[in-house]
């Protein structure tokens, strides 16, 4: 039989923790680019409500 040993537990937590940033990370851009969609569409309008 074979012994795991710490360092695969190791590698295995910083995937997931990899992993887990990743989805933050993607999570934190489409937040961010609704956000600043938001805020030139709302720019846009006022400017063509002005006229």
């Amino acid at each position: 039989m074979t012994k795991k040993t710490g360092t695969d537990k190791s590698a295995d937590s910083a995937k997931s923790r990899e992993d887990r940033l990743k989805a933050a990370l993607k999570a934190n851009m489409a937040k961010r680019k609704s956000q600043a969609r938001a805020r030139s569409g709302s720019k846009t309008e006022t400017a063509n409500n002005k006229g």
